[in-house]
């Protein structure tokens, strides 16, 4: 049985910061976990450095569940990001390890793959609604059959998924939190214009999806899904804050369009009353933030029960290291909805040498042995964290809201 002999925790930002734990063993075997919490990443590193590293040595690299069980139940403080962050980062290194000993890739160990690769959606977005459009043709041509729609909302100096760059999205740009203006009503306005011309330029087949981002209370979600419906949207994302899981019971009371929610989510414990009682179609949990794949893996089980189909978070905010485990586990459960992808930077990709592919709207993790995916240290000492924080949203009066 191989031994744990050394973990360590790799900060870096190579363009954006991750966290990344390294566990080795006297089999001369590595595994990778990825620990990011954006905004946050020094608490989850502290987290594993300080309180979880210590209690990995001299254990048994094979007993994945017992080491989850152990970090979950024995620090009696349970659940919460920084917490179950850094559980996944030692989850997804186990399972890394596994894979590599076994000579096979993590999916095979999950059961051997359910489909021939995952589908996946980019982000297309623009200053208006011709510019979105525009973007998401060019996701089109590259072969992408899901596209997220985003545009600037008229009389509103910034929003939520425009980015400087249309080829990747990254908000945490500020060493202090940048205060952003949001108007509700002006922002209904614009989406279903979009979604109308999107569909009317697009044509049928394309998957369209939308982000709210917990922007809406519950019957404004309502209202906009119910504007949506003629144009069948794949989901709306975070209609309303999750906290208060029977606003989605009354958008369900107005609407068909399907429901995504989960990016937040921590525990099983969080999906499930709207798992059981059906307010959702999709749970959008990720690998780095809700446990690892152990974890994860018994959220689709649940969801599985009420046909409901995951859609995994997979901005970059999460490194490659995710990103891998991420398809692994799309490749294997038999629930898979859809995967979230964004390119990372040129930098990040050499951090992060990884076997993972993306070809005709589709992604596979590829068929090297574990996660297949590693960090390269040198590289990524190269690249010294960046303090950046998410921005924060007020209403046009000041009350500060849900960014």
């Amino acid at each position: 049985m191989p031994r744990i002999t050394d973990a360590r925790v790799i900060v870096t930002c190579p363009g954006r910061n991750f966290v990344t734990l390294k566990i080795e063993t006297d089999a001369g075997v590595h595994g990778v976990g990825d620990a990011t919490l954006n905004g946050r990443e020094l608490a989850v590193a502290a987290y594993l450095s300080e309180h979880v590293v210590p209690c990995l040595i001299g254990r048994d690299a094979h007993r994945i569940e017992d080491i989850w069980q152990f970090l979950y139940k024995g620090a009696y403080w349970r659940r919460g990001p920084v917490t179950m962050s850094a559980i996944a980062a030692v989850d997804m290194a186990l399972w890394d390890i596994k894979g590599k000993i076994a000579g096979l890739p993590v999916y095979q160990l999950l059961g051997g793959a359910s489909r021939e690769a995952v589908m996946v959606y980019g982000h297309a977005n623009g200053v208006g609604i011709d510019d979105t459009i525009a973007a998401a043709r060019g996701y089109i041509d590259q072969g992408y059959k899901a596209v997220r729609l985003q545009c600037g909302v008229p009389g509103m100096a910034g929003t939520y998924g425009v980015s400087k760059r249309r080829d990747r999205y990254e908000p945490a740009d500020s060493d202090l939190p940048t205060e952003t203006i949001w108007s509700t009503e002006k922002y209904l306005r614009i989406v279903p214009p979009l979604f109308a011309a999107a569909r009317e330029a697009l044509g049928p087949d394309v998957h369209l999806l939308h982000d709210v981002h917990h922007r809406l209370t519950p019957i404004e979600a309502a209202r906009l899904a119910k504007d949506l419906e003629p144009y069948r949207p794949f989901w709306i994302e975070d209609a309303t804050p999750a906290e208060n899981q029977d606003g989605f019971r009354l958008i369900r009371q107005h609407s068909t369009t399907p429901l995504a929610v989960g990016e937040v989510f921590n525990a099983i414990w969080d999906a499930k009353t709207l798992i059981e009682n059906q307010l959702i179609d999709y749970i959008r949990a990720t690998v780095t933030h809700a446990g690892g794949l152990t974890h994860l893996r018994r959220i689709a089980a649940l969801a599985d029960l009420y046909q409901v189909r995951t859609g995994c978070h997979g901005a970059t905010d999460l490194s490659p290291v995710a990103m891998a485990a991420a398809l692994h586990f799309d490749l294997s459960v038999p629930n898979f909805g859809i995967q979230e992808y964004m390119a990372q930077t040129d930098e990040t990709d050499r951090v992060f040498p990884h076997a993972y592919r993306f070809e005709a709207g589709q992604m596979h993790p590829g068929e090297a042995p574990g996660l297949g995916v590693d960090i390269d240290e040198a590289q990524a000492a190269t690249y010294p964290y960046k303090r950046a924080y998410l921005p924060v949203a007020r209403l046009e009066d000041g009350t500060l809201w849900s960014w």
